[in-house]
């Protein structure tokens, strides 16, 4: 299979069984998914749903964020990981917003990276998620599968992020970034990945590759 008939084998996979993949992260608004994708960063979507619900009854508004101290917004997130690094990005994030972009979220990537705790791959969730923008954040799932399936053959995350971005249709380059990561969430896992159930072995070249070679152990065995 040539990358072209796999990229174009993976999109018609997917567009046809998960044509309304979404984040697992729970927000109403550009505010709260902000908060929530800055949180997520080495921890679980079901951590950060677990603790935001009582974070926004508390600071429902950016407003009221950037208001708050340290050692009012520590006790909301001391669960997840790094805590300290968190809340202070968190309160350094809303009081930029506030007093440069007059309150509202910046709506591009470059703006969204002046914020703090918000790197490229954050950036380009929430303008991705927001606003279907044609852009891929590359997370340890996305870097995992997209090289396992041999869609890339990279070593870094920009690397990932450039050549899916590059060979996707311009369409469903929002939507593959989570059929990417929930493939990796669920079928594909890091440690003994599930491919006795994963229903796109056929376009994987990993899979292909092991089984050839056990072909071919075989064949020598025989003989």
């Amino acid at each position: 299979m040539t990358k072209k008939e796999r990229y174009s084998a993976f999109v018609a996979y997917f567009e046809k069984h998960a044509p309304t993949a979404e984040t697992e992260l729970s927000f109403s608004n550009d505010y709260e998914l902000l908060v929530a994708v800055i949180l997520s960063a080495q921890c679980t979507d079901v951590r950060i749903n677990a603790t935001t619900p009582a974070l926004f009854a508390a600071y429902p508004t950016v407003q009221t964020l950037a208001k708050a101290t340290f050692e009012e917004l520590f006790p909301f997130i001391r669960s997840v990981s790094y805590p300290n690094n968190k809340t202070k990005h968190l309160l350094a994030m809303a009081q930029r917003v506030v007093s440069i972009y007059g309150g509202h979220i910046p709506q591009n990537t470059s703006d969204l990276e002046t914020l703090q705790g918000v790197g490229r791959k954050t950036a380009n969730v929430v303008v991705s998620v927001l606003y279907n923008q044609p852009k891929m954040a590359v997370d340890t799932h996305v870097f995992r599968v997209s090289n396992r399936l041999g869609l890339t053959k990279s070593t870094t995350p920009l690397q990932t992020e450039l050549q899916l971005v590059k060979l996707l249709p311009e369409h469903t380059i929002h939507m593959a970034h989570h059929w990417l990561i929930l493939h990796g969430r669920y079928v594909c896992i890091a440690r003994n990945p599930k491919c006795g159930v994963c229903p796109i072995t056929e376009m994987c070249a990993t899979f292909t590759k092991a089984q050839k070679a056990l072909a071919k152990k075989a064949a020598f065995v025989v003989n």
